[in-house]
């Protein structure tokens, strides 16, 4: 298994390099070796275009016959935008494909690797599985929910508040962690705030290299009220800004942000006249948003934990205690009987501040 191990590393690795490119595609990297040398190697580098079975096999030529084909994702045998890479991967002569997880689209789901067997191809699965469902962690429940991945990160003072009295929340962690989390960004399809955060800070919401991938930059505002010279809706990267309104009064408006390239999506809204957040969840997975890294602020991080509709949360804890100010979660409350429970996966010191990451553990639905 040691060797099927390292080569599904590399597979891995160079899945990495799709990432925010092929939504709602899953990221996939293919790595053919023989007689334990790479003879070629492939990732799917953007939705719609080949996938990386297909680029390793044609980066191969010859050389692919007889050799082994390692892949973190079970290849697909259906006609989608491009060919089944079963059909490539038959037609190559390959004998052996290591598989790291099977796919969880109903229309693959096992039947890729019962075409390769009956051509005679042998398969293994399972080769670092936790690994490869991670990393497609937000295909997997875009598939099988209808509902994008979401990581809710916030920064905290011990006392527990995002912000002061006035709202004024910079900085409450370090530089360190702020650095970290501007890395973190470019790990997710979109980075999502509430309208009340674009107000206070006007932030750009943007990774830290800007090279590469850009994630989509989404803004829950019921009422449209950003203003048209904030950074999300004026800057070079607008046409990646996208904003969720229940306000279908403000045609002018929505017409003027359309025609700077922004998208806005109109959201069904609650009794109260707020975004229904899991209806507008579900408006972003049909437009391909299978991953959204959260960041605040009070309402809608309160909204998204009380739903349960949170997958992981990150938080930072700085060693700064300020007595009264914004609580991290509004709009909901439970007794001291009946929490929510988190369990906590991940403790390291990030700078001066605690870096955790977990995931609710117990609590009981509406």
């Amino acid at each position: 298994m040691g060797n099927h191990e390292f080569w599904m590393r590399k597979a891995l690795k160079l899945a990495e390099k799709g990432r925010g490119w092929t939504s709602p595609n899953p990221v996939v990297g293919a790595v053919l070796v023989k007689d334990e040398t790479e003879i070629s190697s492939g990732y799917h580098k953007k939705y719609g275009e080949p996938h990386a079975e297909v680029i390793a096999i044609s980066n191969a030529g010859e050389k692919a016959q007889g050799a082994t084909l390692y892949v973190n994702l079970e290849p697909c045998c259906i006609h989608g935008k491009t060919p089944p890479c079963t059909e490539a991967i038959i037609k190559a002569g390959i004998k052996k494909v290591i598989i790291g997880t099977i796919d969880p689209n109903p229309m693959v789901n096992g039947k890729g690797i019962e075409t390769l067997r009956e051509h005679g191809i042998e398969v293994l699965t399972g080769v670092l599985e936790e690994e490869c469902r991670k990393i497609n962690r937000g295909f997997f429940k875009y598939i099988t929910t209808g509902l994008p991945w979401i990581t809710l990160k916030l920064a905290l003072t011990v006392d527990g508040f995002i912000a002061d009295v006035s709202g004024n929340s910079k900085w409450i962690s370090s530089r360190v962690s702020r650095n970290y989390v501007k890395r973190r960004r470019q790990n997710f399809d979109s980075i999502m705030v509430g309208i009340g955060t674009v107000m206070k800070d006007n932030p750009k919401l943007l990774p830290l290299e800007k090279s590469g991938y850009i994630p989509y930059r989404i803004v829950i505002d019921e009422l449209l009220n950003i203003p048209i010279n904030h950074n999300l809706v004026s800057d070079e990267y607008r046409n990646r800004t996208i904003i969720i309104t229940c306000n279908t009064k403000k045609a002018e408006k929505i017409k003027h942000l359309t025609n700077r390239g922004i998208r806005v999506l109109q959201s069904a809204s609650t009794e109260f006249g707020w975004v229904d957040i899991k209806a507008a969840l579900k408006d972003l997975a049909k437009i391909g948003i299978t991953s959204i890294f959260c960041e605040g602020g009070s309402q809608i991080a309160g909204s998204l934990i009380d739903k349960q509709l949170i997958d992981e949360l990150e938080i930072f804890y700085s060693p700064k205690i300020i007595g009264k100010g914004i609580n991290a979660f509004s709009g909901f409350y439970k007794t001291i009987e009946h929490p929510i429970n988190i369990k906590w996966n991940h403790i390291e010191q990030s700078d001066e501040d605690i870096h955790l990451i977990g995931e609710l553990s117990s609590c009981s639905p509406d």
